[in-house]
């Protein structure tokens, strides 16, 4: 299981303040929400509520029956604030209180949000609480939350978002598996903490994909539209459009021609999918060659969902006539590598970051992105606060990375009229001896294999 470390140390250090407290806590579905509360509330006194899609009369009814279970009250209460009334810690140490699936049980038409608070301001209990409400939506923990708490959500202290987890997490996740197994696993299920725990390190990253993906009762079947059918309405629509992106459509125009759909109405649709990151606009990095930028460029964002809409979505009548491996072998794997470079890209993103928290980089980079010229891309720049810069490329496909490729990020750089401190070049395959020879005699440039990520 990946275990969220981090964020547990959030929220016990959180815990161990005087004061009361009140946390916001939200992530996708699948981002292990649950087993992060176990961990935390294991050994303290705490009351977990599960929210219902239910009337608010009814949630109130069952949060009044788990009260009265769990504090042996005898009568049902009438409201929230005398639910909250009932509250007993264990040992007289703080008290947690978790709300989960918030936006199901936190409305206009009822008071729950209004007595969390004055349970935080000690109106209700007399003892110290810790409040946290938790939701697998996105789209209400970044602004139908603030929409309800009007002025109330300056309550907050604390906003945890649980971010899906990094490359590096997937290395410990599995210890068995190469760094490239790790790179496909990576670009194929992303880091989504639930698919983590599901996937199987000790088999093939086909015999994974073959099983969980395109078995029908594999846990990734319909999981893709599932995810998207959570946040939005009009399936059908945003289905034309992430199928669209997938097959190479990633500009609005490009889009507006393979659709038929508006710019307008694509526009909004993009809105609504990048509100839970499921796309998001490609912006490069600020240069000063911004006319040779490539703008307006959209991708989809979420792996898995990638993955789908890219490899499955177009031959969905073959997922059905053919076995998965026979799929898998004439859809899947020719065209796998080319499609984990974008990947690639974001691993070696996430290893100069880690250089630069450590301290191995000859400048303290302030920011790091990616550049998307008309004519070529720069995969990494990383710039210092008084503009200094190092800069990268990254090699998947090739068996081997050439000179050539050394040569055309230099013409990138000069499109974007910049230079740098250092220049790496990541290579999944081993480095042509003219790239050797140029590492050696110009300290500048630095070769990253695989194997060092």
């Amino acid at each position: 299981m990946v275990t969220r470390t981090n964020e547990l140390k959030r929220l016990e250090a959180i815990y161990q303040s005087n004061e009361n407290n009140f946390v916001l806590m939200y992530g996708r579905l699948g981002c292990g929400k649950e087993n992060l509360i176990k961990a935390f509330t294991k050994g303290k006194s705490f009351f977990y509520y599960r929210s219902r899609q239910c009337s608010d009369a009814k949630q109130l009814q069952y949060m009044s029956q788990q009260i009265c279970d769990e504090y042996g009250k005898s009568t049902p209460c009438s409201s929230f604030d005398e639910c909250f009334k009932s509250f007993r810690s264990k040992d007289g140490s703080k008290l947690v209180v978790v709300i989960d699936d918030a936006g199901y049980s936190i409305k206009k038409t009822n008071d729950l949000f209004a007595s969390l608070v004055s349970l935080k301001k000690q109106k209700l209990y007399p003892g110290k609480v810790m409040i946290i409400l938790a939701s697998t939506s996105i789209v209400w923990g970044e602004g139908t939350f603030d929409e309800l708490a009007g002025t109330d959500k300056s309550v907050v202290d604390e906003r945890m978002k649980l971010e899906n987890h990094t490359f590096l997490d997937i290395v410990r996740a599995f210890p068995e598996y190469s760094v490239a197994q790790c790179v496909s696993t990576y670009g194929i299920i992303g880091g989504v903490a639930e698919y983590l725990d599901r996937w199987d390190g000790k088999k093939s990253i086909k015999v994974n994909v073959c099983e969980n993906i395109l078995n029908p009762v594999g846990f990734l079947y319909k999981e893709a539209e599932g995810y998207i059918s959570t946040e939005l309405r009009e399936l059908s629509c945003y289905n034309t459009i992430l199928g669209s992106i997938a097959s190479g459509n990633e500009k609005l125009n490009d889009l507006f021609e393979d659709t038929g759909y508006s710019r307008a109405k694509i526009s909004v649709y993009m809105k609504n999918l990048a509100a839970f990151d499921v796309v998001d606009k490609v912006v490069s990095f600020e240069t000063g060659g911004w006319d040779n930028t490539k703008k307006g460029v959209y991708r989809i964002s979420d792996p898995y969902i990638n993955f789908w809409f890219t490899f499955i979505y177009p031959h969905l009548s073959e997922l059905v006539s053919k076995k998965p491996e026979e799929f898998y072998d004439l859809y899947i794997a020719p065209s796998l590598d080319e499609y984990l470079q974008h990947y690639f890209v974001n691993v070696c993103r996430e290893y100069l970051h880690l250089l630069n928290m450590v301290g191995q980089l000859n400048i303290k980079l302030t920011k790091i992105g990616t550049w998307v010229g008309k004519e070529g891309t720069i995969d990494v720049i990383g710039q210092s606060s008084n503009r200094e810069n190092v800069v990268g490329i990254c090699n998947w496909t090739d068996k081997s990375m050439g000179y050539e490729r050394y040569e055309e990020l230099l013409e990138s750089m000069k499109q974007a009229r910049i230079n740098a401190n250092t220049i790496f070049l990541f290579s999944a395959n081993k480095f042509d001896n003219k790239l050797v020879e140029l590492s050696k005699e110009n300290k500048t440039v630095v070769l990253v294999d695989m194997t060092e990520l």
